[in-house]
């Protein structure tokens, strides 16, 4: 391959950005990845990629910074405009934070690299001011909220904290080209809101954007140019536009078919039902208040969740709802004894859970388990993904090696994971599909109750649909299961949710059954969230 190459080519329009022509990408043992793909990206507008998870989305973008997967053969070319860097925004933002380090040293240091020239006193004052201008256009807080927030390290940040912390890290570096990797993944629909808007804003300042997106509704919005892959080969490309209103290849119809309405689930639950169905057995949560520890703070805590009373019973799923850093993973995190620092108490079928995992019984720890929304940080790398999920039933339900292979295999393939991916290591699923693997892995230990958050936010229209729908099937199958469901996403709440709980501020502002409080909402925050979700997202211009 010649490279990734800088200048532009001769009888290129001025706009021209960065293109990608012919890109092929194989790995050893002669998969491709990415198999001819051609796109280009112009100043100023927004080119989409879209496809089903593990389709080379994420592979293309991560050319034009010029890295590629180890071992692998590239042929094509990439280049870039005038040789200027090329940000980019990850799906798992937490991959490329340093845990070690504060938010505000990672931000100074690249403002730091930018004023080298100037005196100290001066350089002081400028960087500050570079720093907390990011935090603002990526839709981070300013004034005393930006400042507590540059004090914090990344694991102290809600999932979409972090990916905001990585786009003001990108705008930081001044780059005219970024790759938006999921830039709205996780995200509420507030949120999404402004995100969408800031991205329109960058374009009008002569950024190119790299958009990477399962969400339809954000790529309706922003793109002029829409390419869509299906196993690493371009099946159809155009303006947006005509690709949204005619699309021509049947796979894009395929895609396009998973926007969908936003409607309840049907019920026979009435809005006046009591606040838990008359069934025994459950989760029990009676938590007072949660914090986590942070020197920068007075008192050295900060508490992320109080006066949270919340019941799930058996065959129910619960979704809990709210703008990012309201503290649902936080709740989540406390279900699972991953965050043992809380007063209050919680009970699973009438007996008390301890706070922490490290003193809950192999039974406890199999009957209450957790997805991540970050997969990716959750498998061991070097180990096969069917593996690691047989290890869960032979540690928390002492079944034999060799069943407990079988069954992983089984459970893998039920989400939509096939022999060959399997056998694979993590490092070579996509983001999607690792989600997958982490519900099968939970689902091996066979739990009273599941706690997924954002189990769908890495998944295309396609895939979203079947991973609700086997949810679906699980609660209805498992009669002794509950489900706690985690999410930013309104639509996925209103196709699985019997009740909804909805946070802001680390508060329980409204709980009710989902079809009563998705359609008619009593608190002003729920309603602006609904609002949000109904409404598409704002279009340029």
């Amino acid at each position: 391959m010649s490279g990734q190459d800088t200048g532009k080519p001769q009888g290129a329009a001025p706009e021209w950005a960065a293109c990608v022509e012919g890109l092929r990408i194989e790995v050893p043992g002669g998969r491709r990845l990415v198999d001819g793909v051609s796109l280009t990206v112009r100043a100023g507008a927004v080119t989409a990629l879209v496809g089903a998870s593990g389709s080379g989305k994420t592979t293309t973008g991560l050319a034009l910074l010029g890295a590629y997967p180890a071992g692998a053969e590239v042929a094509g070319r990439v280049r870039v405009a005038d040789g200027g860097p090329v940000g980019y925004v990850p799906q798992h933002p937490a991959a490329v934070l340093n845990p070690a380090r504060r938010v505000g040293a990672l931000l100074y240091d690249i403002a730091r690299a930018q004023l080298p020239a100037l005196p100290r006193r001066e350089r002081r004052a400028a960087v500050r001011a570079r720093v907390l201008s990011a935090l603002a256009l990526a839709q981070l807080p300013e004034g005393p909220a930006g400042e507590a927030l540059l004090r914090r390290h990344p694991h102290q940040l809600s999932g979409g904290q972090q990916q905001r912390v990585v786009l003001a890290q990108a705008l930081l570096l001044g780059a005219k080209v970024i790759v938006a990797d999921e830039p709205t993944t996780g995200q509420d629909a507030l949120t999404k809101h402004r995100i969408v808007t800031e991205l329109a804003r960058l374009t009008g300042q002569g950024i190119a954007v790299l958009l990477l997106s399962h969400d339809l509704d954000v790529v309706h919005a922003l793109a002029d140019e829409v390419v869509v892959l299906r196993a690493g080969r371009v099946v159809e490309s155009g303006p947006a536009d005509r690709i949204r209103t005619a699309p021509r290849h049947p796979y894009t119809r395929e895609l396009l078919a998973g926007g969908g309405e936003f409607t309840t689930q049907e019920s026979d639950q009435e809005d006046a039902a009591p606040a838990a169905p008359p069934r025994s057995g459950g989760l029990r949560v009676r938590l007072a208040a949660a914090r986590y520890r942070d020197r920068s703070h007075p008192g050295g805590t900060v508490t992320a969740l109080r006066d949270t009373a919340l019941d799930v019973v058996p065959g129910d799923c619960l979704a809990v709802v709210g703008r990012s850093g309201s503290g649902k993973t936080t709740l989540g995190r406390c279900l699972a004894g991953l965050h043992r620092d809380w007063d209050g108490t919680l009970t699973l079928d009438g007996a008390a859970l301890p706070r922490s995992v490290r003193a809950r019984t192999r039974g406890q720890l199999a009957a209450v388990q957790y997805v991540f929304q970050d997969a990716r940080a959750a498998f061991d790398e070097y180990r096969t993904v069917e593996a690691q999920t047989a290890r869960t039933a032979v540690r928390l339900r002492g079944t034999p090696a060799d069943a407990a292979l079988a069954e992983a295999r089984a459970t893998l393939a039920r989400v939509g994971l096939d022999a060959a991916l399997a056998a694979r290591t993590p490092g070579r699923l996509s983001g999607g599909e690792l989600q997958r693997a982490a519900l099968a892995r939970a689902l091996t230990a066979r739990p009273r109750m599941l706690v997924c958050d954002e189990i769908t936010s890495g998944l295309d229209a396609v895939s979203r649909r079947e991973i609700v729908a086997l949810l679906g099937e699980l609660l209805r199958e498992r009669d002794g299961m509950g489900l706690v469901l985690i999410t930013h996403d309104l639509d996925t709440a209103a196709a699985l949710a019997d009740r909804v709980a909805v946070l802001d501020g680390g508060a329980l502002v409204e709980a009710g059954p989902a079809r009563r409080l998705l359609t008619a909402p009593t608190h002003p925050f729920t309603a602006s969230l609904v609002a949000a979700a109904h409404r598409r997202a704002p279009t340029r211009g």
